[in-house]
């Protein structure tokens, strides 16, 4: 098993958005495949490496976000099925809905930053259960339900038929985090369904799986699984209840946003994280998303829902 991490240099930024080639025994395999507005230049990076779309029959999602699932479609289009967990496949099959609710958090930059998203014919559509093992291109691809940052959150570890341990590689989404090189790693907390404990009980599954190598999206290999993690649980901690009594106040996100932006500005510089990560930072992670997504987290908690 070979694993290419491909740069998709999303809005022009290097090291933002990550999509992943896995070659197997018997062929190729993508776990995720970014926003459409990146698809011309995957389709290049590809065609650098004598890759093209239709090289690609089994694609595995770890959620349903533009960023990671938007271009799924011209990859259906090319006969590819769709790995997703069962709470995103409709929206892959009718997208309208999820596209329309983006269009009112991004307004007019949906089409620059996203681009456009086309169903998915439901029988190209396939959503495993928990720990089920898809055999793909003489691998196992076993889908583990991740709940925290997304309710259709999947992590999927990929593994030889003849690895004992079953371990090998795990491409974590957005559940083990975002980081940037050697930095700190963030958590992104968008809504609507960002939930604080589910996450909790996520990160004590990653703990306790046998693969060391996770790749993330935001952005590639990691090897350091268990501080990476513990470091995960203590700062998604620290922002929930930096975001709490705003919650409780009722404040507005958008009268937070500007201090929870220099509050992790400030976090990243302490730790050393150079001028040009900081804007990956922002680009994989907006502060915005977090606050809001927070915000919602706290407001439902409290109302019993």
């Amino acid at each position: 098993m070979k694993i290419h991490t491909l740069d998709l240099q999303f809005l022009g930024i290097e090291r933002s958005i990550a999509v992943f080639v896995v070659e197997g025994p018997s062929g190729l395999a993508l776990v995720e495949c970014g926003p459409s507005s990146t698809l011309p230049h995957l389709q290049t990076i590809l065609a650098e490496n004598n890759w093209e779309l239709s090289d690609f029959q089994h694609v595995f999602l770890s959620h349903i976000h533009f960023d990671h699932a938007g271009a799924a479609w011209a990859f259906a289009e090319k006969g590819a099925k769709i790995y997703v967990h069962p709470k995103g496949l409709p929206h892959l099959a009718q997208p309208e809905k999820l596209y329309n609710s983006a269009r009112m958090i991004y307004g007019d930059e949906m089409d620059r930053l996203w681009g456009e998203m086309r169903p998915i014919p439901e029988d190209q559509l396939c959503a495993p259960g928990h720990g089920e093992t898809i055999e793909a291109i003489g691998l196992q691809f076993k889908a583990w339900y991740t709940p925290g940052h997304a309710v259709h959150h999947i992590a999927w570890e990929v593994s030889l038929y003849e690895s004992s341990q079953g371990g090998g590689a795990l491409f974590t989404g957005d559940v083990a985090g975002v980081r940037m090189g050697a930095g700190p790693v963030m958590p992104p907390c968008p809504p609507p369904d960002i939930n604080v404990e589910d996450w909790l009980e996520t990160i004590r599954l990653l703990r306790n799986l046998p693969s060391e190598r996770f790749f993330l999206t935001h952005f590639g290999e990691i090897g350091d699984k268990i501080p990476h993690l513990a470091a995960l649980e203590k700062r998604l901690l620290s922002w929930a209840e930096w975001i709490r009594p705003y919650a409780t106040a009722n404040a507005t996100s958008d009268a937070i946003v500007p201090d929870f932006k220099a509050f992790v500005k400030a976090e990243l510089l302490a730790e050393r994280v150079e001028t040009d990560d900081l804007a990956r930072y922002e680009a994989a992670n907006p502060a915005f998303m977090s606050v809001a997504g927070l915000m919602r987290y706290w407001k439902k908690k409290t109302s019993g829902l």
